[in-house]
C-alpha cells in the first residue's frame, strides 16, 4: 500500500492553492515566498526562462506578450497560447504551474510528494476533467481523484458538522468559473443532489465590464481607442481588478493611470472614480445569469427554496457586496459565511485526499456521494431520426450507480450493432461528446424489431463508465471500460499546413464557411452551442488532416460531416 503523502489542490483561474491534512485538520502549504495564495500566471522573463506564480504576475503589466493569465478558462480546448514566440497548450501551461506547486509542497512537508486531488468546477464537462488530469500527470502526479470544487467546500463545513441534518446550497463564484451545487447532509454522509452552473462566469467578467466603461470613457474624452494596444489593456486590467476588491469594503475608489497611451506625441492619463452603486449596476446583469443555474439544481434536488437550510458562499467573488444581496433576495435567505471562500476548496480537496490515504480516522470521517453533471447515453435511430440520444443515465443522478435500457434490431436480418456512448445534453447524439463504442456482433438474423439488446451503463465514484451491450436471446455480451480520467488528450498532429496540399482547393470554400460559422459558435453561452462548436472544430481539423494526407475518401466523409452541421445551424 502507497502511504505517501497525498496533498489537496485548488487549480483556480485567477490563484492557486494547495493543503495537506495533518494533525486532525486541513493546513494550507505556503509557497516559497511564503504565500499560501499563488497567482495562476504563467511567462518566460527576458533570459528565456520560465516563471510562475507572483513572479510572472509582477511581470505582467511589463511584458503581457510574455505572460498567460486565466488559463483555466481554455482547459479542454485546442487553443494555442503565445508566450513570446513559443506557444503552448492550456495543459502544458496548467502542468507548469502544478509541477511548482509540487516543487514548493514537497520542501515544506520535507518530503517528494507526488500524490494529489485536484479540483475542478462541478460543471466541468469530461473534456476539461480529463485536460485537468492530464496536465496533473504531466506535472509529475498521479492524481488520486478529481473532486468537484463545491462538493470539496462542503467537506471543509461538513468535517466538523458531522452530526446536522440539512439541505446545504453550495454557491461558488471564482476567478473564471460559476458552479452551484445541492446538498443533503445527514447522519455523517454528504450526499450531493445536483448541481449546475457556468464555466464562462466569473470574477473575470466583472473585470471585464468595468474595462468596457474605463474604455468608453477614455475615448469619449480622448477620441482615441485603446483596443489593441496591449501594454495599456494589461494596466487597465490590473486596475479594474484592484478598484472591484477595494470596492467590496469602500463605496468609491479612484483610478489613476497618469500614462495609459498617446496622442501627437503627448501623454495621456486616465483618472476616473467609480463608485460601488455604479460597479453593481455594471455587474448585475452577469449575476442575474446565476440564477437559472440555481433554479436547476433545487428542480433536479426536487426541493422548494424554502428548503434549503444553509447557503455557503465559496470563491473570492463572492466578497462582492452585491452577489449576498442577489442570493438573498432571489432565495429569500441570507447566505452564511462559516466556511473561508477562498481556502475551503484546497481544504476540502485535502480532506478527500487525507479519506483517501486513511489518515482520517473512519470514526470521523464522513461519507459522501456525489452526481453525474451530464447526461450519458448511446445513439439510437428513431422514426425521426437516425441521430437521437437515447438517455441511459440522466444528469444529476446520483454515482455510484447502474442503469440499463433495451434496445431492439433496427433492419431485418440485422447480425451486428454499433454502440455509441455519448455524454451531454442535445437530443442529437453527435452533437454531443463521444466518449467511446464498440460492436456487438452474432446477432440471429431476423425480421427488425425480433431481436433485443440490452445496455447497461455502471459509473462508479471514481469516473469510470462501464458499458455493457447483451443478446438477450443468447447471452452474448460485449463491454468498453471508459476512465473519465484516464482517456488524456488524443495526439494530433499540426495541419496548418493544410494548404500546400495539392487538394487544398477542393476544400477551401466549406472550410472557410465552417470556420467562420465555429468563431460564432465559440462566443454563444448556451451548452447547446458549445457542444457543436466542439464537434464542427473536430470535423474542421479531421478534414484539414485528411486533405494534408491526401486521403480524399475521408475527406469527403469530413466535408459532408461539416455541411451537415451547417445546414443544422
Amino acid at each position: 500500500m502507497n502511504n505517501k503523502t497525498i496533498i489537496g489542490i485548488d487549480l483556480g483561474t485567477a490563484t492557486t492553492e494547495a493543503a495537506v491534512f495533518c494533525n486532525g485538520k486541513a493546513e494550507m502549504i505556503p509557497n516559497f515566498n511564503g504565500n499560501i495564495v499563488t497567482p495562476s500566471v504563467m511567462g518566460i522573463d527576458e533570459s528565456g526562462n520560465f516563471v510562475i506564480g507572483e513572479k510572472a504576475r509582477a511581470q505582467y503589466l511589463m511584458a503581457p506578450d510574455r505572460t498567460a493569465i486565466e488559463v483555466k478558462r481554455k482547459m479542454g480546448t485546442r487553443e494555442q497560447i503565445s508566450l513570446g514566440r513559443q506557444s503552448f497548450s492550456p495543459v502544458e501551461l496548467s502542468s507548469m504551474l502544478l509541477e511548482y506547486v509540487k516543487r514548493y509542497a514537497s520542501q515544506y512537508l520535507a518530503e517528494d510528494i507526488d500524490r494529489a486531488v485536484i479540483s475542478v468546477p462541478a460543471y466541468f464537462d469530461d473534456i476539461q476533467r480529463q485536460a485537468v488530469f492530464e496536465a496533473g500527470k504531466k506535472a509529475g502526479f498521479t492524481v488520486e481523484r478529481i473532486i468537484n470544487e463545491p462538493t470539496a467546500a462542503a467537506l471543509s463545513y461538513g468535517i466538523s458538522h458531522l452530526e446536522e441534518e440539512s439541505h446545504i446550497l453550495i454557491y461558488d463564484l471564482g476567478g473564471g468559473t460559476f458552479d452551484v451545487t445541492l446538498l443533503e447532509l445527514f447522519g455523517g454522509v454528504l450526499e450531493v443532489k445536483a448541481s449546475s452552473g457556468n464555466n464562462s462566469l466569473g470574477g473575470k467578467d466583472f473585470d471585464e465590464a468595468l474595462i468596457r466603461w474605463l474604455l468608453r470613457r477614455f475615448e469619449d474624452k480622448y477620441q482615441i481607442s485603446l483596443e489593441g494596444n496591449i501594454h495599456a489593456m494589461a494596466r487597465l486590467k490590473e486596475h479594474a481588478e484592484q478598484c472591484k476588491v477595494a470596492l467590496s469594503t469602500r463605496e468609491e475608489e479612484t483610478i489613476r493611470i497618469p500614462l495609459l497611451a498617446e496622442k501627437d506625441g503627448l501623454p495621456l492619463a486616465l483618472e476616473e472614480t467609480i463608485t460601488r452603486s455604479q460597479f453593481e449596476d455594471m455587474i448585475r446583469q452577469l449575476l442575474d445569469k446565476t440564477h437559472a443555474p440555481i433554479q436547476i439544481v433545487l428542480d433536479d434536488g426536487g426541493i422548494d427554496k424554502e428548503d434549503v437550510d444553509m447557503i455557503l458562499l465559496v470563491g473570492g467573488s463572492t466578497r462582492i457586496p452585491l452577489v449576498s444581496r442577489d442570493i438573498e433576495a432571489f432565495l429569500g435567505k441570507k447566505p452564511q459565511s462559516e466556511i473561508d471562500p477562498d481556502f475551503s476548496v484546497a481544504a476540502g480537496a485535502a480532506i478527500q485526499a487525507g479519506i483517501i490515504q486513511g489518515t482520517i480516522d473512519s470514526d470521523e470521517s464522513i461519507v459522501m456521494t456525489d452526481v453525474n453533471p451530464y447526461t450519458l447515453g448511446v445513439r439510437v435511430a428513431t422514426d425521426y431520426s437516425t441521430d437521437h440520444m437515447s438517455v441511459i443515465i440522466p444528469r444529476n443522478v446520483t454515482i455510484p450507480t447502474t442503469r440499463h435500457q433495451v434496445y431492439y434490431t433496427l433492419y431485418d436480418y440485422q447480425n451486428a450493432a454499433n454502440i455509441e456512448v455519448y455524454q451531454g445534453e442535445s437530443r442529437t447524439a453527435s452533437r454531443n461528446h463521444l466518449l467511446g463504442k464498440f460492436l456487438i456482433e452474432g446477432i440471429p438474423e431476423k425480421p427488425a424489431g425480433k431481436e433485443s439488446i440490452d445496455v447497461s451503463f455502471s459509473y462508479n465514484q471514481n469516473g469510470m463508465l462501464n458499458v455493457s451491450a447483451m443478446l438477450t436471446s443468447t447471452g452474448r455480451e460485449m463491454s468498453i471500460a471508459i476512465d473519465m480520467m484516464e482517456s488524456g488528450e488524443k495526439e494530433r498532429i499540426d495541419v496548418s499546413d493544410w494548404k500546400s496540399s495539392p487538394f487544398a482547393g477542393d476544400y477551401r470554400s466549406i472550410l472557410r464557411r465552417g470556420e467562420k460559422l465555429l468563431k460564432n459558435l465559440q462566443q454563444e453561452e448556451d451548452e447547446e452551442s458549445r457542444e457543436l462548436a466542439r464537434e464542427l472544430e473536430d470535423a474542421v481539423y479531421q478534414l484539414k488532416k485528411a486533405v494534408l494526407e491526401s486521403d480524399l475518401e475521408k475527406a469527403d466523409d469530413y466535408e459532408e460531416d461539416i455541411r451537415n452541421l451547417l445546414d443544422e445551424n
